[in-house]
């Protein structure tokens, strides 16, 4: 088994090792500060130089607690202010606000990392795209997970024929949402906001892109069942969602995610001759298990939390911004994503299988 896990923490997708890219973070919930910011600036290939909020005061108040250069409105942004004072943006805001501050990154010729999922639907989500190529902009959308090392391992394991041919997948995401933000008026739970729902846009997602990612296949067809039972989930369909996948090759999955459940992340894929399972997966701390015959292999890492697959996402994008290789989960990659949810809920509606395109 060594032979398979040799170089577990290696980047293999560095090209670069010398540059700057400066961010503009747009959207200043905790998510940004408390983790998109410290990973930027512990990053080796990013400074944060400039905060963006609906508020200039609360934008100028948290740049000059976190020792950033200077802090605009949305106004401003769109305005074209501090443009001459970094080179890419961060869109950290709800979803159905994406579109606006990346076409106005893209008109100001700037370098683009958006938040998943990337809009609140296909058609805002087909402009934001069609917008940044036409500018020329680089455009990512930000799956940590595809940078985390555990998982950059599974793809080679699974790619080097580790488990055979691939079979079947598991992945389930939950967190109890309202523990975490007790607020039944958050965006998450605004459809307006969030777009198709809750669970499968900010949850499930991370099952799908992450099963795409390591099989480097695609979902031909999908079929899912969604339920909401609690009264702050009254506006959207998907509390609990169940979906069943069927990808190219026949690969089968089975994905399950709610946003109102104890917190459990695990994605597991098997195949003729093995079986690789990432555990937990999704909110930090990610550890590969991998069986082969009659060994298994746990292997972890220390300290590798969301912060540190944060670091790793902006260099990644920082490495493509300053060297000449291709994004690989760009604009059109997070399309596919937006298309599978809305065939999802599709389904669910429906109350029959959906096939994609």
């Amino acid at each position: 088994m060594r032979e398979w896990l040799d170089g577990y923490e290696e980047r293999t997708w560095q090209t670069t090792e010398s540059g700057t890219v400066r961010y503009a973070l747009i959207g200043l919930g905790w998510w940004t500060i408390d983790v998109a910011l410290p990973a930027i600036e512990s990053s080796d290939l990013g400074e944060v130089s400039v905060l963006v909020s609906s508020s200039t005061e609360k934008a100028a108040r948290l740049a000059d607690e976190n020792d950033v250069a200077r802090g605009i409105g949305y106004d401003e942004f769109h305005d074209g202010a501090a443009s001459d004072e970094y080179d890419a943006v961060y869109v950290g805001t709800p979803n159905a606000y994406h579109l606006e501050y990346v076409e106005s990154a893209a008109e100001l010729d700037k370098a683009v990392l958006c938040e998943k999922p990337m809009e609140a639907t296909v058609d805002r989500a087909e402009t934001m795209v069609e917008r940044c190529e036409a500018a020329d902009v680089p455009l990512m959308i930000a799956y940590r997970m595809q940078t985390d090392p555990a998982v950059q391992r599974a793809r080679e394991l699974i790619a080097d024929g580790f488990v055979g041919d691939p079979v079947s997948v598991y992945g389930h995401n939950s967190q109890p949402l309202l523990e975490m933000i007790p607020d039944p008026d958050q965006w998450r739970l605004d459809p307006d906001l969030s777009g198709y729902g809750t669970s499968v846009m900010d949850l499930g997602i991370y099952s799908i892109n992450t099963a795409r990612y390591l099989l480097r296949r695609e979902p031909v067809s999908v079929q899912s069942e969604m339920a909401s039972t609690h009264e702050a989930f009254a506006d959207v369909a998907d509390e609990r969602a169940s979906s069943l996948f069927v990808f190219e090759d026949d690969v089968q999955m089975i994905s399950t995610a709610s946003q109102n459940a104890h917190e459990d992340t695990h994605l597991k894929i098997t195949g003729t001759e093995g079986q690789i399972e990432l555990r937990p997966a999704f909110h930090g701390e990610c550890s590969l298990h991998c069986s082969r015959g009659d060994v298994s292999v746990t292997v972890e890492h220390d300290s590798f939390d969301a912060e540190r697959e944060m670091e790793e996402e902006f260099d990644y994008f920082a490495d493509r911004v300053l060297g000449d290789e291709e994004i690989y989960p760009d604009g059109r990659h997070g399309l596919q994503d937006m298309r599978i949810i809305e065939a999802l809920h599709e389904s669910a509606e429906r109350g029959e299988p959906v096939a994609l395109e």
